[in-house]
């Protein structure tokens, strides 16, 4: 792929000076529609060799353009704070709203590619980073975001010249460091990895543009023509309309015949008498406590994420978990429906961005599958969303997990007889009024079409390492134990592995 950029790409001084004024102009007014479009995100990422002018041409694309619209982040080496969670957590919390643009100066692609290029990593690995950037490039595109990718490229001869040039100039050699040359000494192995990498992750919804850096001025016009063309073509297409995606049957599930699956097989009439639940209550609070102080618990984070119908008992379920746990190492978020900030995000974001430090808990009441659930039965999500849904979750528990996370999902099950005599018992109790509306009763109507739903998801996204436990709850004492047993269980798991 590098081979087109070395023939040595120049533009005159008077040619430039005579594209500059209308293709600043053009670049402006396009970055304005997007913002009064307000339907994608546009996503520009600077990656490539050093010393390829990176650096000014971001300067420039913000000096061209009205920076109070453009969100830029340059990466160097993670923080504490980043290295406690997924690699991928810097980069989900840059992401630009709709209608905006983000320029990443250094991306997703810059620490596998340098890790393999120094050794620190296997092939293996690399491909294992590469399939997982073509998942989320793919999760953002299917989600609207204009994706651009710029790979600035020298050959060798010239990367030598200009870090040479850049060294002697009083002005500029601060620029150059040690580290430079260290990535000059290995330009050879860089280039075929970072060739291998760019082949395999340039696609139909997000290709690579491979710019020649030598010439600023060459560089300049080439990648804002290459952003302009781009938003202006998304604009276009936004504005006839884009075409409704289509879902394959084999996509989709269907149930049953028998309409027997993993819900309707709960045995709901399980119980615990009171001082047994008291008694086994205390063990197992205990038991958690014991393991969070744990030095190997030190290595992992906890994500808990609660599902289930209205009024079986979640919000009691979350309440006897933190209360074995010291409240500086756990956080509870509560999840209604998206905020404006939210909505102009990928779906996923207001989750990532709560993505608890190692030695942490997360605790998700309701979570990230409303998508196929609320989002899936009241029609808030196009069928081509909820179903994409799946393996984005999939991917993103599999990062999460990765990094240590010990996931745990339990959806609460009650019959539809319990849950008409708690919503009942709700409204005639002055303290717990509070927790019943006018939606929850109009959610119970769609309560088939949730039960296929849940099922569905449950098939779907119940992995190894991610696994649903499933909680009879129509007995609110069951279900507590059973809610802390399984917790304790994977969290012994995890620490003794």
């Amino acid at each position: 792929m590098f081979e087109a950029a070395e023939i040595g790409h120049k533009l005159s001084k008077g040619e430039y000076k005579r594209i500059e004024p209308a293709l600043r102009a053009d670049l402006l007014d396009v970055q304005y529609e997007v913002s009064k479009n307000g339907t994608f995100p546009v996503i520009v990422l600077i990656s490539g060799v050093r010393g390829a002018g990176k650096g000014e041409t971001v300067n420039l694309l913000n000096e061209w353009m009205d920076p109070r619209h453009i969100h830029t982040h340059a990466f160097d080496n993670p923080t504490d704070e980043e290295r406690d969670r997924p690699p991928m957590w810097r980069y989900w919390r840059a992401l630009p709203p709709k209608g905006k643009i983000g320029i990443l100066f250094g991306s997703w692609y810059t620490a596998p590619i340098i890790e393999r290029v120094f050794k620190r990593t296997r092939r293996a690995d690399l491909i294992q980073s590469i399939d997982e950037i073509r998942h989320f490039e793919r999760m953002l595109s299917d989600d609207g975001a204009l994706i651009l990718k710029f790979w600035f490229h020298l050959s060798k001869r010239r990367q030598r010249k200009r870090l040479k040039a850049l060294q002697s100039d009083p002005e500029t050699a601060w620029r150059i460091s040690e580290r430079d040359w260290d990535f000059f000494k290995v330009y050879d192995r860089f280039y075929q990895v970072s060739e291998d990498t760019l082949r395999e992750t340039s696609v139909a919804w997000a290709p690579w543009t491979v710019v020649e850096g030598s010439d600023p001025e060459y560089r300049t016009v080439a990648v804002a023509r290459a952003l302009l063309e781009a938003m202006r073509a998304r604009l276009a297409a936004a504005a006839r309309g884009q075409p409704q995606s289509k879902v394959s049957e084999a996509a989709r599930l269907t149930r049953p015949v028998d309409k027997r699956d993993l819900l309707t097989q709960l045995d709901l009439t399980q119980a615990v008498a009171k001082k047994r639940y008291e008694t086994e209550l205390r063990k197992q609070q205990r038991r958690l406590s014991l393991l969070t102080r744990h030095p190997k618990f030190r290595e992992h984070t906890v994500i808990a994420v609660f599902e289930g119908m209205d009024a079986a008992g979640k919000g009691g379920a979350i309440r006897r978990i933190a209360g074995a746990l010291d409240a500086r190492l756990y956080r509870i978020i509560p999840i209604a429906a998206p905020t404006d900030e939210e909505r102009a995000q990928p779906y996923l974001w207001r989750f990532w961005r709560h993505v608890p430090m190692k030695g942490r808990y997360t605790i998700y009441d309701r979570s990230w599958y409303g998508r196929v659930l609320v989002e899936r039965v009241e029609k808030f999500a196009s069928e081509f969303d909820w179903v994409r849904a799946y393996a984005e979750i999939n991917d993103f528990e599999e990062q999460l997990s990765r990094n240590g996370g010990i996931i745990v999902k339990y959806w609460l099950q009650i019959s539809k007889e319990e849950q008409y005599r708690r919503f009942k018992e709700r409204e005639k109790t002055r303290h717990k009024q509070f927790k019943i509306t006018a939606e929850d009763w109009r959610n119970r109507k769609q309560w088939d079409a949730y039960q296929r739903a849940a099922a569905e998801m449950i098939e779907r996204t119940s992995t190894s390492i991610a696994p649903w436990t499933l909680i009879e709850a129509n007995d609110k004492y069951f279900c507590r134990v059973k809610v802390l047993t399984a917790l304790c269980d994977r969290v012994e798991r995890a620490i003794s592995a």
